[in-house]
Order: structure tokens, then sequence, then C-alpha cells
């Protein structure tokens, strides 16, 4: 007898991907990868862009010199390589009145994706080059029969993945769209929907999803963005009330003995910069609340120096202080320039690390538990059982987004309540700083300490590779140093980027055999990896080949060249990172990226040629890439902001805050039962978060 096949659920928000229509196992694999696994996951997949089908030209009509958007089916396709060194992606498209060539320089991997037949929409000029050829803006591969659907329309473009086109994606959704709306209930109040002028939940979903114009696209996205950031700063003001009303804190007095001492023999003046924020760590110091401040400053801006004499501050009123770095060797620099700081103070900081022998560690343990001044530096060895603090009164945090959490956490809870200090040369522009960290008191190290050397910052075309690789060479030559960096570990099929190991090789028998060099990857073991960066500190590496695991490294003074390969492929702020590896001594140095890129691509570099100035960078690259998760930790894979942009979407975030703190004055725990779903959401989007609210 056949046994009867159980029937799929009743479609809710709640039913998982797999019983969807058009969904088996292994999409439902390929949706999870993006956080999607329920029906009502699905309806939060939030399209990325939008392409105006309703606009589409007949290919015959495109003429040199304007902008044209197509749909066509793709009759053949290739690499082209140039003389230059760059290989270009082409496909002949073709339509009912006529066919023109379509060009995607740099992109050879697209003819990975894209397939004789398919057909494509495509918007960008039209060029003269051996005949009409169509240069991308935007393009979006419609699959083998999506033309008819296609014009009059405005298509959603979707974040895709792996074994899940765009369009497969797009069908999905549009297939169960009407059947998921009725379910969607709202939940921000009626009072804040109405002073901010936005639509409806149910509304705004529909209207990203299908939306009969790009005006009504971004009446949609508004919504979404606007609940985003109200979502944000209500747990960044509630955070900041709750720290407000237990930040019962050391009252230290400003005795003007270490401080004073330090600044008379310190071998430099200190910045305007350094002076300002220092009155503020210190009026927070000398209150009778505990202090949590952040400080940002650009590479090379002289936080460390700040933070010692905040140090200085809580050891001359008796108590411990601690310096948390990220990685050994970093905690090894501090140790050592501050020993040289504090010499003529007579005072020895202690250094705690993983690697600390055994004997080693009982005498640091031993002086730490008696209640007497000190001040220790270390790792993440610092929040350990075995380190013990007698009498801590701040905790300084240095680089302060490469620790979880709960490290940090860690830290500021070994003693009673000391104050707590993160730094971070990660430079955020300061209406997004204020959104972001709106629990946190912000200080700003934008000005450079007097004697550094702008660094020389250049693009060169892959044509130009020996030259360059000459240049650096001679610069070996007259006993400076070099960083080469490569974005990937190993080569792949998938992949045309070149990798640092096959590379370490080639320049090791190539252009610098004659040179010292070595291969630095995150997948050394960390002592290997600690050796090869103090190899290199010390002068016994000429060339270091490496991946990005540099780019917040140790200072090598005599380093002078950063050449970074495959540019296009590093976000703006992580090329200012690493650049900031040179230009620590008196030497001039260089930043040189090499290879043949986009008009687009050298658009976003130019950006970053032209400044030196972190902060402009940081906007720059924050407006081209994103938000990211900028809670520092990941939320069941949700992002802190999927849809909304705290800087281009400024009027809603300041309306977010205005609604935010109404909320909070009537309703600070959000515990009436009108705002019920509205905690409801907030604890599902962000779940350790919601723990500022006191909810079990």
């Amino acid at each position: 007898m056949k046994r009867a096949t159980a029937p799929a659920p009743r479609l809710r928000l709640e039913t998982p991907v797999t019983y969807l229509k058009g969904v088996g196992p292994m999409r439902a694999e390929a949706l999870k990868r993006m956080g999607v696994e329920t029906a009502g996951d699905l309806l939060y997949h939030i399209p990325h862009r939008y392409e105006d089908a309703s606009t589409v030209s007949a290919i015959a009509s495109l003429e040199t010199g304007m902008q044209g958007t197509i749909i066509g089916r793709v009759i053949s396709k290739g690499i082209l390589p140039t003389r230059k060194g760059l290989r270009v992606f082409q496909a002949v498209v073709k339509d009912d009145s006529g066919m023109i060539e379509v060009s995607w320089p740099g992109q050879p991997f697209l003819d990975r994706t894209v397939d004789k037949g398919d057909m494509l929409l495509v918007s960008g000029l039209v060029r003269f080059f051996h005949g009409r050829q169509l240069v991308p803006r935007e393009f979006v591969n419609l699959g083998e029969d999506d033309a008819g659907t296609a014009k009059g329309r405005v298509l959603s473009v979707y974040p895709a993945t792996e074994g899940l086109s765009v369009r497969v994606l797009r069908g999905i959704i549009e297939a169960h769209l009407d059947e998921l709306l009725p379910f969607v209930t709202e939940y921000l109040p009626r009072d804040v929907l109405r002073q901010a002028a936005v639509v409806s939940i149910g509304d705004a979903l529909r209207m990203v999803h299908r939306p009969s114009s790009l005006a009504e696209a971004l009446e949609g996205r508004a919504r979404l963005a606007f609940e985003e950031l109200l979502f944000v700063q209500l747990l960044q003001l509630r955070a900041k009330a709750l720290s407000r009303d237990v930040r019962h804190g050391i009252h230290f007095q400003n005795r003007r003995d270490l401080t004073t001492r330090l600044r008379e023999v310190l071998p430099f003046a200190l910045t305007g910069a350094q002076m300002r924020v220092l009155r503020e760590i210190f009026v927070d110091m000398c209150s009778d609340r505990r202090m949590q401040r952040l400080l940002q400053g650009d590479v090379g801006s002289g936080k460390t120096v700040v933070a010692l004499f905040a140090a200085m501050l809580a050891l001359e009123n008796g108590y411990q202080a601690a310096i948390m770095a990220p990685t050994e060797l970093l905690a090894e620099q501090h140790f050592h320039s501050m020993s040289k700081l504090l010499a003529p103070l007579q005072i020895e900081p202690m250094l705690v690390t993983g690697s600390l022998k055994t004997r080693a560690r009982r005498e640091v343990a031993s002086r730490l538990a008696e209640a007497t001044p000190a001040l220790v530096v270390g790792t993440h060895a610092l929040v350990q059982e075995a380190t013990e603090f007698s009498n801590l009164g701040l905790a300084v945090v240095d680089e302060q987004h490469r620790f979880g959490v709960e490290q940090r956490k860690a830290l500021g809870a070994k003693g009673e309540s000391p104050d707590v200090l993160l730094m971070t040369a990660t430079p955020i522009p300061r209406s997004l700083a204020l959104t972001l960290y709106g629990d946190l008191d912000l200080s700003l190290l934008d000005e450079r300490p007097p004697g550094r050397q702008p660094i020389t910052t250049a693009l060169r075309p892959e044509s130009a590779r020996e030259r360059v690789l000459q240049f650096v060479d001679r610069e070996v030559g007259q006993g400076r140093q070099a960083y080469v960096v490569y974005p990937v570990i190993e080569e792949s099929e998938k992949s045309d980027l070149k990798a640092a190991t096959t590379m370490f090789d080639v320049l090791s028998n190539g252009a610098f055999k004659e040179r010292r060099t070595a291969l630095l990857h995150g997948r050394l073991p960390s002592d290997d990896k600690d050796e090869i960066m103090r190899r290199f500190r010390d002068g016994a590496i000429d060339v270091l080949v490496a991946t990005t695991v540099i780019e917040v490294g140790i200072d090598v003074a005599n380093a002078t060249v950063m050449l970074i390969e495959h540019p296009e492929r590093f976000g703006l702020s992580q090329l200012h990172q690493l650049r900031g590896r040179v230009g620590r001594g008196a030497d001039a140095s260089y930043c040189i990226l090499l290879g043949s890129v986009s008009p687009d691509t050298r658009q976003r570099l130019d950006v970053f040629v032209g400044s030196e100035d972190g902060f402009e960078i940081a906007r720059a690259d924050l407006r081209l890439r994103g938000m990211g998760d900028l809670f520092g930790e990941r939320q069941s894979g949700v992002p802190t902001f999927r849809v909304a942009d705290p800087l281009r979407d400024e009027l809603l975030n300041e309306q977010a805050r205005e609604a935010a703190d109404k909320l909070l004055a009537i309703d600070p725990e959000l515990a009436m039962p009108e705002h019920a779903a509205l905690r409801q959401v907030m604890g599902a989007r962000y779940a350790r978060s919601i723990e500022l609210f006191r909810v079990g």
C-alpha cells in the first residue's frame, strides 16, 4: 500500500523556505547562506538596486554618445586581451532591430556567468570603437526567456549567491508575494509613522519588491531605512541612559604629578589635537561617573601617547592601568615604546601575553595582587582568569574593533568600575560615529604629529609592472624595506587574481632574487607569523610578501614602500590602513597600486590616491561599499544596516533619533502594550543588543 505524502504546511511567515514552490533542498541551502530561512525572511530580502525597463530602446536606434537601455539575446561572447594587459569580456547582443557589441573592461570573470542564449538588460554609454559598442553602467542577466515580461517594468535586482541567480530569486519572490503580504502587521507606532511621513510596512514591502516606478521603489525603501535607523537609535540611546544610571566610577584627581613629569620628558611636543583630547579624557576621569569613551585617530595620529597620559593619571591616584592590544607584536611594541618614555620617571610597565613564561607570569600576578600603582600592557591574556587586578582604575582597548564584544567587556569588568577608553585607527565620519556609538562619548585626533612626511601614492597599470618592481628593488638596494600585498593567499580556478603564495615564488626567483624575502599570510601558525614580523622589524627581511594580515601591524620605520596588487579588490579604508604601514620614519615613502582597472574602479581609487585624510576616504568608502555589520557582532546573520545608509539618509537619521527620543521619554523600557510589537521585532533582529533593555 502506497504511503500518503504529508501535506505541505499552510504558507505563513514562519514557513521554512523549503516548502515554497520553486525552492528545493539545493536552493533552500543557497537561500540559507544569505540568511533567508523562512518565508518572512524572503520578504525582507530587499533588492539592492533597480533597472528601469520601461525605457528600453531598440538596438538599431542607439547612437554614439547617448545613454541607452536595451534588452537582447547573447549570440556570441569571449575574452579579449589588450596590449596593456587588460582582459576584456565582450558579448554580441541582438534584438529584433539589430545587434551591438557590449564590452566589460577588466571583468573577464563574467565569462563564467553570462552564457550564449541569455537575455541581458543592459544600460550604459554608446561609444564608437571599431563600430558601435555599449559600455555597461549596469546590467541584469534575465536568463533564457524573461524578455517578454521585462519590457515596461522596473526590475528588482536582488543580492544573489552561487547556485541561485537573480532571475530565479526574483521569480520565487514574485510567486509568493501576494500570499505573504497579508500576514505582515505593522509594528511601528502610528504617531511615529505619521511624524516621519513614511508608509506602512505592508505597503513598503510591496513597493520595494514590485514597484510601478523608481519613485515608488524609493518610497518603500525610505520606510525600511527609517525603521533600521530608528532601531539603532533606540538601542544606543537606551544604552547611554542605562550607563548613566550605573556609571558611578572612580573620582580621580588631576594631581599634575606623573602627567606633568611625562610631558616634561617627552622628546616631542604634543599636538593641539592631543591636548584637546587629553582635556576631554581628564574631565571624564576626574568626574564621579565612569568614563566610557571612544578615541578615533587616523594612522600615526598619536593615540598611544594619549593612552599613556591617561594611564599616568590613574597611576598618580594610586590605581593600576591596563592597555590591551590585538596581537603580541603590537603589545610588545607598545611595551617597548612606553618603557622608553617612562624610564626617566622610574616606572617599569609589565607585559602580559599568551606566550609569557610561567615564572614571568607569576611575577606579574604577584605585582598586580598588590594594591600599588602599576601599568600592564598585553593581549587578550589580560582578560583571562589567571590575570587578576587588585585595583584596576583604567582599561584601554587598542584597535577595539579587532576584539569581540565579550573581550572588551571582560577587561572593563576586571576592576570595580574602571574607566574605559576604546581606541581605533579606523576613521568613521562623526555624524555616523554618533549613530553607531551613541552609548559612548567621542574624542577625535584629527592632526598628524609634526615631522611625518606625506606618502607619495600612485596607481600604475599592469604594463608598468617591470618599472614598478625595479623601483622597489632600488629602494631596497638603498637599505630600505618593502611590503608587497595580495588580496588572496592561493590561486583559484574561479579567480584571475594573483596570489601571495604564487607571487612569492615568482618575485623571490625574479625581481627580488638578490634580496631577502619572506611570505606572511593568515593561515600560518601564530608563532610563525610573529617570528616573520619580528625579523622584518629587525631588518632581517628586505621584502615582505603578504596578505592583509599586516593591516594592523607594528611600526617598521625603515619600510618605505607599500606595493599593492589588484587594488580593486580592497576597500578604500583598507587601502588606507595598508598605506599606514609605511611612512613611519623620516624617509620619503611610497604606496603604489599596481593593476589595470576599469574606468569606474579607477574613479574610486583616484579618491584614495588624491587624499591622505582617513575620514574623507572613509566617507567615500562607506558610500561605495555600504555599512556592513557595525555593532561588532552578527545578529543571526543580520547586519546592522541592510537598507539604510546613515550618511546618505541624513534626514531620515535625524527623524529616527527624534522619534527614538520621544518614544523612550514616554516608555523607557518599551514595556507598554502598544510597543510590544516593536520590542518583539527589535529582539528578533538584535538578540544580544536587546539585553540593553534588560529583557530576559
